[in-house]
């Protein structure tokens, strides 16, 4: 309803700069118009009276009569064809700047539709963990028989709840970083380095699931910002393990494909289904049931924040699934 209001003052605005200039357009060619008829109409006056007199001139007085009558009669036209014009400029302009109203306001509505769902998502998160934690308390706080053992319990859980809350802000804090692309240093980096470091901090997790990452990168220089490539790189290193089955592997390779350097980063999953793969980096999008045999814990803001980052340095980020095969993220960057 609000949008529909603004469309609407938009457009009025649209069309009262164009009546305006074309009201003074009309304005400029009656008056000019005007001035060169009456012009004219005099020159052709003042030929008929230099004229040498004669008494049958008499009919000159009629002619002169019939000339102002022929010069009213112009204006007159002039006019009308003046306000038809106008009137079909009003039509075609309130027309026209609708629809030009609507498709300049249509990239604000579309921000405040993802930011209004967005808080919804995020406030939704957030209930949950919260919800839990109150239910948990409320529940032993009734109980008269609370024991230590019980105490110690609720702590542990009410302490998983916290973790999760933790995750959340911080990947909502993430977002809201990588949305202030202004705050943003970028320089020449080297590849190499980078996945390195994004690996040492996955390393563990894959040491747990006995997964083993085959390397096959060289080196090269990309404009970028160090820490946020990190940041993205982990993301797809921790969703590769979360997925991938004990005891496998996974593959990382890097290579030049005209201006961009090409990373690829394979697991051996369950794969993601079809109809997941065009929101696989919507916020707040999981797609657990197309990897049914893995449960994983998560937020659905990963994926976002890679993608976000992606974006960020110009570059591009898509995924190749296939049931029961795995899956492969591809991440294009371009080239010093």
């Amino acid at each position: 309803m609000k949008f529909s209001a603004a469309i609407l003052k938009l457009t009025f605005f649209y069309v009262l700069v164009i009546m305006v200039i074309s009201v003074s357009f009309s304005l400029a060619i009656f008056q000019i118009s005007s001035n060169e008829i009456g012009r004219g109409l005099g020159r052709q006056a003042n030929i008929l009276h230099d004229l040498p007199s004669r008494d049958d001139f008499h009919l000159f007085d009629d002619f002169e009569t019939l000339r102002q009558q022929q010069t009213e009669e112009s204006i007159f036209r002039l006019k009308i064809n003046l306000v038809y014009y106008n009137l079909l400029i009003l039509i075609l302009s309130t027309v026209g700047s609708y629809f030009f109203a609507r498709f300049s306001l249509r990239p604000l509505e579309e921000a405040i539709e993802e930011q209004n769902r967005f808080t919804a998502d995020a406030s939704h998160e957030l209930k949950t963990p919260l919800a839990a934690l109150r239910s948990e308390i409320e529940v032993n706080l009734r109980d008269k028989n609370f024991s230590i053992v019980q105490a110690k319990k609720l702590f542990k859980s009410n302490l998983e709840e916290i973790e999760k809350l933790e995750s959340l802000s911080g990947a909502l804090l993430k977002l809201s970083r990588f949305d202030e692309a202004n705050k943003i240093e970028f320089r020449n980096i080297k590849i190499g380095e980078v996945i390195e470091i994004a690996y040492k901090k996955v390393e563990s997790l894959a040491k747990k699931k006995s997964i083993d990452f085959v390397m096959d990168f060289f080196e090269v220089k990309v404009l970028g910002d160090r820490q946020s490539l990190v940041e993205l790189l982990v993301i797809l290193f921790d969703n590769a393990i979360k997925y991938n089955p004990k005891n496998s592997k996974i593959s990382v390779s890097t290579f030049k494909e005209q201006k961009y350097f090409v990373v690829k980063v394979k697991d051996l999953g369950n794969g993601i289904k079809n109809s997941d793969l065009p929101h696989i980096f919507d916020r707040f999008y999981r797609a657990d049931q197309s990897r049914n045999k893995v449960k994983a814990d998560g937020y659905g803001l990963g994926l976002s924040i890679a993608k976000r980052i992606v974006e960020l340095h110009s570059g591009q980020i898509s995924v190749v699934s296939t049931l029961g095969k795995g899956s492969e993220f591809i991440i294009k960057l371009p080239l010093v």
